[in-house]
């Protein structure tokens, strides 16, 4: 049997810890259920990643490398601010279906480990995010598309809790969950709250 390179195996195995997490959730994920999900031994997981916490900031380099070059991408498009909010809001919700388990795998792992470089690296991730959103907002602002009298930092706020209400509804209504409707229905209920 052909030995995969070691980037190909990292990314099997990110890739591998949050289908566990997203199918099984957070208490499923052990190393001998990711060495057998990934088709390796336990100890072949610890060639490629010397712990979880080193997997899990691997996940979160690749959320600053795809998502938020993406999102940063996004905000400074050069098409109307009430655009570029629906863009970006779409382009984070397919993300995060793309990649379920994220959100979940971050914050439980944040808020448990008590380590230091993890809450600070998604503290970055959430810090970024709003700052973008609230450049949209202000840039609504000046178009006149947006309420003049809006908080930028509130609703970037309100924003931030959107990956949330993604979860709740992805475990209560997985078989039912439909992408599109909530990335529209959660554009119509920020849109309602930006006029």
């Amino acid at each position: 049997m052909e030995r995969k390179k070691t980037e190909i195996r990292r990314e099997e195995i990110k890739k591998a810890v949050l289908e566990i997490i997203a199918t099984e959730g957070v208490s499923k994920l052990s190393t001998r259920n990711l060495a057998k999900k990934v088709g390796l031994s336990e100890g072949a997981i610890f060639r490629h990643f010397q712990s979880k916490r080193d997997i899990l900031l691997g996940i979160m380099e690749d959320v600053k490398i795809d998502l938020q070059n993406t999102l940063r991408e996004i905000s400074i498009e050069l098409i109307p601010a009430e655009e570029r909010f629906h863009k970006f809001l779409c382009a984070h919700i397919n993300y995060l279906y793309k990649h379920q388990g994220i959100t979940i795998l971050l914050f439980s792992e944040a808020a448990h480990m008590n380590d230091f470089l993890i809450k600070e690296q998604l503290n970055g991730i959430l810090k970024e995010q709003k700052l973008l959103i609230s450049k949209i907002i202000r840039d609504g602002k000046s178009e006149g598309a947006f309420n003049k009298n809006l908080d930028e930092e509130m609703v970037a706020t309100l924003y931030s809790g959107i990956p949330l209400s993604f979860n709740v509804e992805t475990v209560l209504n997985k078989n039912k969950f439909n992408v599109k409707k909530f990335c529209a229905n959660m554009y119509n209920l920020l849109s309602s709250v930006l006029k």
